[in-house]
């Protein structure tokens, strides 16, 4: 499953929207982010992976590595 798809999920899971999320991402990094912004960012895999940890801290969640066996 790709990111855009996880990402859809997790705000639909959330009851956020994208508008919802650049917002609080705007507030919590105090750079200008705007829905239509992320969704390029996500669309052509430029996102950050700090942008990624500040998404999945807004949404209550964390980025984990495990190694795979």
């Amino acid at each position: 499953m790709d990111i855009k798809t996880q990402l859809k999920i997790l705000l639909t899971l959330k009851h956020l929207t994208m508008e919802q999320l650049a917002e609080l991402m705007s507030k919590k990094s105090n750079k200008p982010y705007t829905a239509v912004k992320l969704y390029g960012k996500i669309n052509r895999d430029t996102i950050s992976f700090t942008e990624c940890q500040q998404i999945a801290d807004i949404l209550g969640y964390k980025i984990e590595f495990t190694e795979l066996k």
